[in-house]
């Protein structure tokens, strides 16, 4: 072993243990302060109906329970995209809180299951996953002289989950964080591929990427293996009033549903928003679309449909219309970024959220990028 690899070696090992949450016990500090949720200090950002559902953390209102699909419904209380936001003076940052139990499917990791990931002014800095009974009480340092922080927890993705309560230091001063560059999220509606699914971790989902980048919110209404664009839903994600919305439902439906659902979901909330920008992604690449017969056909038909439902609409007047070739997202040179052949990994993530980017920010009016993203 090379000097070099052998100096490396502890320093990669105290990395994996960081991003593990390893080894962070609450603090036993006399006079630490809790800080029970929900507070006003405390910003609860991509949950659209937060304040009527608090303090459920849930990605659906419960008023609208009857007209979801029943799995649309069960996976809503899954809040993926959903973040706690605060300022904070405090060196460390603990948080206590409860997991439903359930089993965590072999292409999706613990800790975006169910767990958190926790950003310092817009940087990674760990992660934690519930323990065998479901619960979370764990501690993050977060500097090393006291001065006002951002903090965002990133909630799960894959499971429903109810935080009780922050403990920081004694005396910190606790306040709500900095504003987002729009005052409107963008939001998302799409399948497994939406939600995050096969994310290692709650924060590299595309979306929350994206959002990093261009300090604007969202909102995630990706629901696994049920993005069928119904009626319902599309009122739903009417209701939210948004910079944009993007539309990635593609990997659910046949390529007769798609065809037949994807234009009344845009008619429904055009009603209500006539002039927002949309946006509707086709399908990335998928191996299965090198197969001969139906299976590689129908990611093909779909990528067909997109593009053409989005130049109709857009001759026949809609100027804040986009389409997004999926290829642009993850391509066959990409195919690294895929875990199961179907999913993106964090790394395809990462690809989907760097192609998408400069069309997001045509369609918000942002400058473009001068360097592209490497």
């Amino acid at each position: 072993m090379s000097p070099a690899l052998h100096r490396l070696i502890p320093l990669l090992a105290a990395l994996l243990l960081a991003g593990r949450g390893a080894g962070a016990e609450l603090s036993a500090e006399a006079g630490a302060q809790h800080v029970a949720f929900p507070d006003p200090r405390l910003t609860v950002s991509g949950l659209a109906w937060f304040k009527e559902e608090s303090p459920v953390l849930r990605r659906l209102p419960t008023r609208l329970q009857a007209s979801f699909p029943s799995k649309v419904w069960s996976l809503a209380a899954a809040p993926s995209g959903g973040r706690i936001r605060f300022s904070t003076d405090s060196l460390t940052v603990g948080v206590v809180a409860q997991s439903t139990p359930g089993t965590t499917p072999v292409h999706v990791t613990a800790i975006a299951q169910s767990g958190f990931d926790l950003y310092v002014d817009g940087v990674y800095t760990g992660s934690v996953a519930p323990d065998a009974k479901g619960e979370i009480r764990h501690q993050w340092t977060v500097g090393t002289e006291a001065r006002l922080r951002e903090i965002t927890l990133y909630l799960p993705m894959g499971r429903a989950i109810a935080v009780k309560e922050f403990i920081l230091a004694a005396g910190a001063v606790v306040q709500p964080p900095r504003p987002f560059a729009l005052a409107k999220p963008v939001v998302y509606y799409g399948s497994s591929i939406t939600q995050g699914i096969a994310a290692s971790n709650p924060g590299a989902i595309y979306q929350a990427q994206l959002s990093r980048w261009l300090n604007v919110d969202f909102v995630n209404l990706g629901f696994s293996g049920n993005g069928f664009g119904e009626p319902a839903l599309a009122s739903a994600v009417a209701e939210v009033e948004a910079s944009c919305y993007v539309f990635d439902y593609w990997a659910n439906p046949s390529t007769a549903v798609y065809r037949d659902t994807l234009p009344k979901f845009i008619e429904i909330l055009r009603a209500k928003h006539p002039l927002t920008p949309i946006i509707v992604t086709g399908p990335y690449y998928n191996p299965s679309e090198e197969l001969p017969g139906e299976a590689g056909a129908r990611q093909i038909e779909k990528r067909v449909v997109a593009r053409e439902f989005v130049a109709a609409r857009r001759a026949a007047g809609d100027a804040q219309i986009f389409h997004v070739d999926g290829l642009e997202m993850i391509s066959k040179a990409q195919a690294d970024g895929l875990v199961d052949g179907r999913h993106a990994n964090s790394l395809g993530f990462y690809f989907c959220a760097r192609g998408l980017e400069p069309h997001l920010r045509r369609a918000l009016g942002f400058p473009p990028l001068v360097t592209p993203r490497n």
